[in-house]
């Protein structure tokens, strides 16, 4: 084999900062402790998170709103953290030490809320049914959550981009596995996702919450060992320095040239002569004419250079413009895909406490918690994913002549459409349910003789619509990334799941205040029974059809990115 053939071109490297060898590293035999780590540290996460907001009122006091408020707020925080994280993986650890050091902080954060479940002091005192938390326990738990919503944070917007990176986007057999790689990827997490809702769910509803708590605990210790098992077969991208200081400096360097006249014929913008970018770890791109007034940062003047080499806030590469134009021509997509999170985000508030005025029993003795109806989302990905790959794909490839059968932004609108009749589903159900309660005076029962299962196709449908809108968006954000910014973009697409839940909680925050006024119990009261539930799905399932209207307007106008000598 010629040497040039033995190291990967992607300019990633090893553990020990030597170019990767392709036999040696990456692939599939790396991408197993990535999904290893991923699906523990998913176990860990869906174990404390899927049951939440009845851990919140059980243990706290606190009401339906109260509780649905803090666990979105919560969650939503889980996904804005991911900046943060991005932001040192691409500017200065890499992904790799990203992932190690923020690990830590997330077990911290895991021991901690299960102390708080269970170590005297920490733990709120109960009785008769009621439990009375004093200013410190509730101060205690929620440092807890938010450590964790730190550490999360930090590994979310690494994880999937580093098992991408172990494929090689100059190796076409290698390229053709990183599509395949995103789907075994969501599927991992979802058998994590699937043990939670189920085992862990039972365990914290009828053996304790320091069980329940304890055991993704040490879900997320054996997911840090996982991950370091791998640490010789991993390859690494080098970080290519601040990316947000890269983006400030074409803003600057465009605005000081506001009177400069852009060149008609574009290979007169400046790029540094070398087959390689000025970037570590990132690849030329093309020239676009889009927001052209962005070139003007790549026109160079007499000024720019009178000191010898151009400052780069003088003077910016057409890379380092495009850098910016991609993450600019990815801001609408990625503004529309909120909505879909806050359809998505009721699965662990609305539905559970629609759950929990069902009745749960299977047989004279056995009890599902509500919370646990998730795990019917978590079976409807892993059953949706292999038959999107293995059927469905082939099938459109047919129609639609493209690779994947469908584009990314294709994929992401079936997912879109399937959110909406998710809702309407749930309408639907809630409307059955408040019909038995009027007929038959049921206001005041906790439990009405309907079975629980028949919210089961709503999550199913949630699930559908994860496979299409979520699997497409990881792909899609990994894909239109600029090389030296795809932590910082995959972290972009988790921050849709974080302002669709804070999206949620202002929603509910409205609707509870809208619709109890003059003395009123609204929409969502305590007792569901008395309220109107299926008036905030319907909200969300209009929200939602005119999102995709929009939707559908900016992706016939979107254009893929290319990478110089690559035409995607």
């Amino acid at each position: 084999m010629a040497e040039d053939d033995i190291y990967v071109k992607d300019g990633t490297v090893d553990i020990n900062k030597n170019p990767a060898n392709k036999k040696k590293s990456g692939k599939w035999k790396a991408c197993r402790f990535i999904l290893g780590n991923e699906c523990c540290e998913r176990l860990a996460y869906y174990g404390m998170s899927t049951n939440l907001v009845n851990y919140l009122q059980q243990q706290f006091g606190q009401g339906n709103a109260a509780a649905a408020n803090n666990v979105t707020t919560w969650s939503g925080t889980c996904y804005i953290t991911p900046l943060i994280g991005a932001f040192f993986a691409d500017a200065y650890l890499g992904r790799y030490w990203t992932i190690a050091i923020f690990s830590i902080v997330y077990v911290i954060g895991m021991v901690l809320l299960t102390l708080s479940a269970i170590a005297p002091g920490l733990k709120p005192s109960c009785n008769d049914g009621s439990c009375h938390p004093t200013s410190g326990q509730t101060a205690a738990c929620f440092i807890a959550l938010y450590l964790i919503a730190l550490g999360t944070g930090g590994i979310k917007p690494c994880v999937s981009s580093f098992g991408a990176d172990q494929f090689d986007e100059t190796d076409e057999k290698e390229r053709k596995k990183k599509s395949s790689f995103f789907n075994w990827f969501y599927f991992s997490i979802n058998i994590g996702a699937l043990i939670a809702s189920s085992f862990l769910v039972w365990i914290q509803m009828n053996v304790g919450w320091g069980w329940g708590f304890g055991v993704p605990a040490v879900a997320m210790i054996i997911a840090i060992i996982f991950f370091f098992c791998g640490s010789r077969l991993y390859r690494l991208q080098i970080p290519g320095g601040s990316p947000l200081t890269r983006i400030c400096q074409v803003i600057v360097a465009a605005c000081r040239k506001l009177r400069v006249q852009v060149p008609a014929d574009k290979s007169f913008l400046y790029e540094t002569a070398d087959m390689e970018s000025n970037i570590k770890g990132s690849r030329k791109l093309d020239h676009t004419n889009n927001i052209k007034f962005l070139d003007k940062a790549s026109v160079e003047i007499q000024s720019d250079t009178l000191k010898g080499s151009p400052s780069p806030w003088r003077l910016c590469t057409v890379t380092q413009v495009e850098e910016l134009k991609a993450i600019i021509r990815l801001l609408p997509v990625w503004a529309l895909l909120i909505v879909f999170a806050t359809v998505y985000s009721q699965m662990n508030t609305m539905f559970v406490l629609q759950g929990n005025t069902m009745d749960q029993h299977i047989g004279p003795n056995f009890k599902i918690p509500s919370a646990s109806l998730s795990l019917f989302d978590t079976l409807s990905v892993i059953f949706w994913a292999p038959v999107y790959d293995l059927m469905i794909v082939p099938y459109a490839r047919k129609f639609t002549g493209h690779e994947r059968g469908f584009t990314q932004l294709q994929r992401i609108g079936i997912g879109l459409v399937i959110s909406i009749f998710s809702m309407i589903v749930a309408g639907i159900l809630e409307v059955v349910r408040l019909g038995i309660v009027r007929r038959n005076n049921y206001y005041d029962r906790e439990y009405i003789p309907m079975t629980i299962f028949w919210q089961v196709p709503q999550y199913f449908l949630v699930g559908c619509a994860e496979v299409f809108a979520n699997i497409g968006q990881l792909e899609f954000f990994y894909g239109e990334a600029p090389d030296a910014m795809r932590s910082l973009c995959s972290a972009l697409s988790l921050t849709t799941m974080a302002l669709g839940n804070y999206l949620s909680t202002l929603l509910v925050t409205i609707v509870t205040k809208v619709t109890t006024r003059h003395g009123k119990l609204g929409w969502i009261p305590d007792n569901l029974n008395r309220g109107n539930l299926d008036y905030f799905y319907w909200l969300l399932s209009i929200l939602s059809f005119l999102n995709f209207v929009v939707y559908v307007w900016v992706a016939k106008r979107y254009k893929y990115k290319n990478v110089a000598g690559h035409k995607q």
